[in-house]
């Protein structure tokens, strides 16, 4: 009967934003508590592979971000893959407005954190944090209209946060790196000219790609460029036309252990705030307030006034179904930023503890203004949708 239960919670769409909140509640619950001084042992646990002369030594916290995560973002680079040879990407019609909307979501959030933050070099590092929407999350959420949404409004969001998550790979790769390693690079560089000499030979053995591209994750996280981005370069050489039941056979084997073991630990190693120092003054920080702003108030704008304009434009059209009342409800879930926003955090702010420089916790930002939209936006769109 558990056992049957447990299944069926698994299956349903709304599960993987279920685990990330109690997975994040636990951990805040866990750095609140008697328990904190093992969370922290935890996260600083000691890590070592070693290879001959090759050594990687990290604390738990990293091998989960820059290790696990790359396989999140090779699930991302298989669906980005699969959307633009099989699914909505591949139709320029189709794509304009949701692509539209994910520049104005990408853009507005930046320009509410620098207008907060404007003047402080420190914070402006942070300004990509909430330009990025979770899918797990949103889609969870809107699943749980059930049929007062139709699919294709969940299609809508699910393509726009496709490619939010595309800019945000680039935002990533061009922002976030810092001491590049030119050898590293070159060894990367050569990896991924065998995987495109393997892709044009028509080789279509998967675990051949996948040793080659551990090879390239290893040099891309010595180089200085943040390691996850093997993940996405991997799956997109990964190859379809001519391998699609192996190639979506191994997308269907990830969602399991990165939607429910890999994001949620990623949550718990992530979310643990202690609030025992936190005062009135961390809610009202440039940087909280940039993100929240960002998130709640530049998602939802950007979203949904540069889909007005794409359509304006006649670059597209409304999806079938939906009114503009819809489309301000799936803006307004765009501000869940959570996942990417915290792994982006990670990154603005790494080391800035350590160099001195006191910084509010960016994660607050990102849960209050995630929340926020989350909860805005279910209530939003209950309100203008009759029951299915």
């Amino acid at each position: 009967m558990l056992k049957n239960s447990l299944l069926g919670f698994f299956r349903q769409e709304s599960s993987t934003g279920i685990l990330l909140m109690l997975m994040t509640l636990l951990a805040m619950a866990v750095a609140n508590s008697p328990l904190k001084g093992f969370y922290d042992a935890f996260l600083n646990t000691p890590v070592a592979v070693v290879i001959g002369h090759l050594t990687i030594a990290k604390p738990l916290l990293l091998w989960v971000n820059d290790g696990l995560m790359a396989v999140f973002f090779f699930m991302v680079g298989l669906e980005i893959k699969r959307e633009m040879l099989e699914g909505e990407l591949q139709d320029p019609r189709k794509v304009a407005v949701p692509a539209m909307a994910a520049v104005g979501g990408m853009l507005l959030p930046a320009l509410f954190y620098a207008g907060f933050n404007w003047g402080n070099e420190a914070a402006l590092k942070g300004w990509a944090i909430p330009s990025a929407t979770d899918i797990a999350f949103a889609l969870g959420i809107l699943s749980l209209l059930g049929k007062r949404v139709p699919p294709v409004l969940k299609l809508f969001l699910l393509t726009l946060a496709i490619i939010d998550d595309l800019g945000a790979i680039v935002i990533i790769a061009l922002f976030y790196t810092s001491g590049l390693s030119y050898l590293a690079l070159g060894i990367v560089a050569v990896t991924i000219l065998i995987l495109c000499w393997m892709n044009r030979r028509g080789v279509t053995n998967n675990t051949a790609y996948v040793l080659i591209g551990i090879i390239m994750w290893t040099a891309t996280l010595k180089s200085g460029v943040h390691a996850t981005l093997a993940g996405v370069i991997l799956g997109l050489f990964i190859p379809l036309k001519n391998n699609k039941a192996s190639f979506h056979a191994l997308e269907e084997s990830l969602h399991a252990p990165v939607n429910h073991f890999i994001l949620p630990l990623f949550a718990f190693v992530n979310t643990g705030i202690d609030f025992a120092n936190v005062t009135l003054k961390d809610f009202t920080d440039s940087v909280t307030l940039g993100i929240v702003s960002g998130l709640f108030l530049g998602k939802q704008l950007g979203i949904f006034l540069f889909s007005w304009l794409a359509i304006r434009l006649g670059l597209g059209k409304l999806p079938e179904g939906v009114d503009w009342k819809m489309l301000y409800g799936v803006a307004i879930l765009g501000g869940i930023g959570f996942t990417m926003s915290l792994f982006i955090g990670s990154l603005a702010f790494e080391g800035s503890a350590d160099s001195g420089i006191a910084m509010a916790d960016e994660r607050m930002g990102i849960l209050i203004g995630s929340l926020l939209s989350g909860i805005a936006g279910y209530l939003y769109l209950r309100g203008v949708t009759k029951r299915g």
